[in-house]
């Protein structure tokens, strides 16, 4: 697919600023290990004999991880790469790294290039964080001499002065991740390619990574992002990819991108996300003694609420059924957005611990409400996680995904704010 990015380069007329141009690209892999090994020699034998490979059709078992990519990246932009698992985010990445060759098409780089595409990748486990330190940045083209006037900024960078004459296989996979991290980004590459490294480690250091990554862009480094947090793609990157089975659906601004991405991902959760679930009741053998038997919304007239709407009061009722009395049980509430234009992560946490909230349930079935007097949560599509407690300790009972859609009341900004409410214990 000719995707927007190429036609904005096709409109360039200098070339010079192109740093990255993939063209025409495709790359297959078996998924049998045996087969795969087989097709590997079969694939040397042809080269070593003159023959010609047929790499742009499958054989038996392979698949297309890529298949006919095509983007460029300018100097200074920054890029990011989102796609669900297996979408051939990292393959793309390894690809115009050199690690590995593509079957069909071609990468033009121009300029150095870093890769951050595995924790602690280049590091040898057994040589200190100061041996790697030499080894890694001199792979990465550096004088020994330019290293010595940039070490002390690296382990300053990376924090890790207490660990640096250790092996690097005594390092947590964070500390390998910072130290991979500041190795890369002392060497001043013109290219940066960076895949999940960022999610690891503390918010502290994520924050420098991102101060990094945007002084690094005033000095004219670009780099490709590969993070599964759209608000990190959104945050650094003024453009996405988005990649699906391998091939470029979707290449832009990175809010159009990103929409078009979560509507994609989360299709069919919205299409389902009724706000009505009825679970079937375990038997007394199964059950921990007290159970989650249906999750709904209802209306301050008790009758059950399909549609959701900003704004408008509301009630979260859990049905449970208790086989003995319980003392002290309460809900935990996490809701994700799943839609919309908000941020994949959680939106709202309530917690009747929290709010010094326990109830003794009796034998039978009970209903445990969360009175909202309003609806604080904007259009979209959501995800609930429920959890039945016992104060703190103990968990009875849960749902991983109860899915529910809010719509919007025509005077809903886009905006996060405290939900009001209270709880109460409703006998069937």
């Amino acid at each position: 697919m000719m995707s927007e990015l190429k036609d904005s380069a096709a409109r360039q007329p200098d070339d010079s600023e192109v740093v990255i141009s993939v063209e025409n690209l495709s790359k297959k892999f078996c998924r049998d290990l045996k087969r795969s090994l087989a097709y590997g020699i079969q694939d040397i034998a042809t080269e070593l004999v003159g023959g010609r490979r047929h790499s742009e059709t499958l054989r038996n078992g392979e698949f297309w991880a890529l298949e006919n990519v095509n983007f460029q990246l300018r100097r200074g932009e920054a890029v990011g790469l989102v796609g669900s698992n297996g979408a051939g985010k990292s393959t793309l990445l390894r690809i115009i790294s050199g690690l590995i060759k593509p079957d069909t098409g071609k990468v033009k780089v121009r300029g150095s290039l870093a890769p951050l595409i595995a924790l602690g990748a280049g590091f040898n486990p057994i040589l200190t964080g100061r041996e790697n330190i030499y080894a890694n940045m001199s792979i990465l083209g550096l004088s020994t001499q330019e290293i010595k006037k940039r070490f002390d900024d690296v382990v300053d960078f990376a924090e890790i002065w207490d660990a640096i004459d250790s092996p690097v296989q005594s390092y947590s996979s964070g500390m390998a991740a910072r130290l991979g991290f500041a190795c890369a980004i002392h060497t001043q590459p013109d290219i940066l390619l960076i895949d999940e490294v960022l999610a690891v480690g503390d918010i502290k250091f994520k924050a420098k990574c991102y101060r990094q990554l945007h002084e690094l862009r005033q000095k004219g480094t670009s780099f490709v992002l590969v993070n599964h947090n759209p608000q990190a793609i959104l945050h650094v990157c003024d453009a996405a990819i988005y990649l699906l089975k391998g091939e470029l659906v979707a290449a832009g601004k990175t809010e159009a991108v990103i929409e078009k991405y979560e509507k994609d991902l989360f299709l069919n959760a919205a299409e389902n996300a009724s706000g009505v679930m009825f679970l079937p009741a375990k038997p007394a053998s199964e059950s921990l003694g007290l159970d989650i038997v249906s999750v709904l919304f209802r209306g301050s007239d008790g009758n059950i609420v399909e549609s959701l709407v900003s704004g408008q009061p509301v009630n979260l009722c859990v049905g449970v059924k208790a086989h003995q009395k319980v003392d002290d049980v309460t809900l935990h509430l996490k809701i994700r957005d799943l839609g919309g234009e908000g941020s994949m992560g959680t939106v709202l946490f309530l917690s009747g611990e929290n709010d010094e909230t326990f109830f003794e349930v009796l034998a039978g079935e009970h209903e445990i409400q969360l009175q909202m007097p309003y609806l604080g949560l904007e259009p979209g599509t959501y995800t609930m996680n429920i959890k039945l407690k016992q104060s703190s300790l103990y968990t009875f009972d849960f749902v991983e995904s109860f899915r529910f859609t809010v719509k919007s009341n025509g005077k809903m900004s886009e905006c996060r704010f405290y939900q009001p409410r209270s709880w109460k214990l409703a006998s069937k």
